[in-house]
């Protein structure tokens, strides 16, 4: 049975307590209040068990995008449109999207602990890295649905990382990384439909972004730099760790682009 089967049923041994608990049970409705009570207990749960990360990383995901959007003052309609496109890609089942929108809800509450949020997420991830920066990502990339980082958006980014133990240097590489990835995939989508020699496609500039390298970098630390990233972001490695079945098809999507980046820079190198 996967994770959110065992949830909807009542398997309560593998969930978690805590803020990210309380979170679950707002969203799903107080008929899990009872089951979700007491389960903080470290001695009664393992931290590395694989579906209580995958309950702690959905639950987080989508209640700290909520906050995300909200920091600047009020949630757009283009950031509402981002976390129910993330839903799409993901092909959610009905109750489980509503329950990713009420988690969105639940994060824009002036009283969310997002502090408190995130130590316990970090804590379940159990020192998973790649689990954390696929994490900042999908946050990145919610408060750019509006079309800008706004510098109290970039701020409170920079608080996330800082207390998820990410560096201010891999924040930049994953803001620049999300950044041409969004500009690549939504000329992709403006140009859908019309003749390919119409399209401007993925730039140069884009592809060294995507790949987080300098163009002044050499063959083999394009290749280095390829290599990481495609094991960073591959799919069933990172279900192995903790993220959700659902948000495979997140993960391929990277993966795509991560590819199509390093063939526009082998193009370009002749190699």
């Amino acid at each position: 049975m996967s994770w959110w089967g065992k949830v909807v049923g009542g398997a309560f041994g593998f969930m978690v307590g805590g803020p990210l608990g309380a979170l679950l049970g707002a969203a799903l409705g107080h008929n899990l209040d009872k089951g979700l009570k007491g389960l903080g207990s470290e001695e009664e749960l393992d931290p590395g068990d694989r579906e209580r990360v995958q309950t702690a990383f959905f639950t987080a995901t989508f209640s700290v995008m909520g906050h995300v959007a909200k920091v600047d003052g009020q949630v757009s309609a283009d950031e509402i449109a981002l976390a129910q496109s993330v839903m799409n890609e993901m092909e959610l089942a009905p109750n489980l999207r509503q329950t990713a929108m009420r988690l969105f809800t639940e994060g824009k509450s002036a009283d969310f602990p997002l502090d408190d949020v995130l130590d316990q997420f970090k804590q379940e991830c159990h020192r998973r890295n790649t689990l954390l920066q696929m994490f900042v990502e999908i946050q990145i990339q919610a408060a750019y649905a509006d079309g800008q980082l706004a510098p109290v958006e970039e701020a409170l980014l920079l608080h996330i990382c800082d207390r998820l133990g990410i560096s201010k240097f891999i924040y930049r590489r994953l803001e620049q990384m999300i950044s041409a990835q969004r500009g690549f995939n939504s000329r992709g989508r403006r140009q859908q439909g019309a003749p390919a020699v119409q399209s401007p496609g993925l730039s140069l500039k884009d592809a060294y972004a995507i790949l987080s390298i300098s163009p002044d970098a050499n063959d083999d630390e394009v290749k280095k730099a390829y290599r990481r990233l495609l094991n960073q972001h591959h799919p069933d490695k990172l279900v192995a760790k903790g993220l959700p079945e659902e948000m495979m098809k997140l993960a391929t999507r990277k993966t795509h682009d991560i590819r199509k980046a390093y063939e526009k820079v082998k193009e370009a190198r002749k190699l």
